[in-house]
């Protein structure tokens, strides 16, 4: 999978997630996608900034969800503004 296809594929991911987070007054954006494509940077938005349940949500549906997509990716982080 070319560079170009795993940031497709990342996007598919999040646009699959963005309406969970846009019920709860929350999105996400793709930061960067680094270390060989294997470590996938985001940012939570809106009502997801600071919330307590963000950490979950990003590792049982961000990065599930990714991974399904896309699995060489090993790990998700969210990038705090």
């Amino acid at each position: 999978m070319t560079t170009e296809e795993v940031k497709l594929n990342v996007e598919k991911a999040l646009d699959e997630i963005r309406p969970f987070l846009k019920n709860d007054g929350g999105n996400i954006s793709l930061v960067s996608i680094e270390d060989n494509d294997r470590l996938v940077k985001v940012q939570l938005e809106g009502a997801c900034v600071g919330c307590t349940v963000n950490q979950m949500t990003l590792k049982s549906g961000v990065e599930m969800t990714i991974k399904k997509y896309v699995p060489q990716i090993e790990k998700v982080v969210n990038i705090e503004k």
